[in-house]
C-alpha cells in the first residue's frame, strides 16, 4: 500500500473510532468533541479519497482548534459542572491523543517522500491538523482526569494575579 491507501485506511479507523467514542461519552461537551473531529477526519478521507483517484481537488482550510473554542463556549455551562470522567472515557481521549500524535508523524514521513508538490501540500495541512487534534485530546484528558489542576495551569492568570508569564 502506497501512503495514501494507508492515511485513507488511518482516517477511516479514526472516524470510527471517534463515532463510539462519542456514542459512549456521558459528558456532552466530550460527546461534541469527538463528534467534531470525526468531522475534520470525513474532511481529510475525501481530500485522499479524491486523490487516490487521480481527481483535482482543493485542500480544503479548516480550523479544529477554532472549532473546539466554538464548541467550549457554546457550552461552558455544561464545561463548569464538575467534570466526573469514567475510565473508558478517559481511556478513549487517551486513545485518541495516540492516534493523532501518530497520524502526525505518519503525514510528515509521507510529506517528506510525497512524490507531487500536490501530494506534499495535502499532508503538510493534515500534519497542521493532526497536531491541533492532539493537542484537543490531551488538553481534554488532563481537563478530566484532573479538573482542579487543569483550572489552575489553563486559568494560570487567575492564579498569579495575571501576570503574563506565558
Amino acid at each position: 500500500m502506497n501512503a495514501v491507501e494507508i492515511a485513507i485506511k488511518m482516517e477511516t479507523d479514526a472516524i470510527k473510532f471517534y463515532k463510539e467514542a462519542s456514542d459512549k461519552c456521558n459528558h456532552a461537551v466530550g460527546k461534541k468533541m469527538f463528534l467534531s473531529i470525526a468531522e475534520d477526519e470525513k474532511r481529510h478521507l475525501d481530500m485522499l479519497s479524491e486523490l487516490l483517484k487521480g481527481l483535482d481537488f482543493k485542500i480544503q482550510e479548516a480550523s479544529p482548534m477554532k472549532n473546539m473554542k466554538t464548541i467550549f463556549e457554546e457550552m461552558k455551562h455544561e464545561m463548569m459542572e464538575r467534570v466526573e470522567a469514567t475510565k473508558d472515557e478517559l481511556e478513549a481521549f487517551k486513545i485518541a491523543a495516540d492516534m493523532e500524535k501518530h497520524g502526525v508523524e505518519f503525514y510528515k514521513k509521507a510529506a517528506s517522500d510525497a512524490p507531487t508538490e500536490k501530494e506534499r501540500n495535502l499532508f503538510e495541512r493534515l500534519v497542521h491538523e493532526e497536531e491541533q487534534h492532539y493537542a484537543v485530546f490531551a488538553n481534554t484528558y488532563f481537563f478530566m482526569s484532573d479538573t482542579g489542576n487543569w483550572f489552575m495551569w489553563e486559568e494560570h492568570s487567575i492564579v498569579d494575579g495575571g501576570t503574563p508569564w506565558a
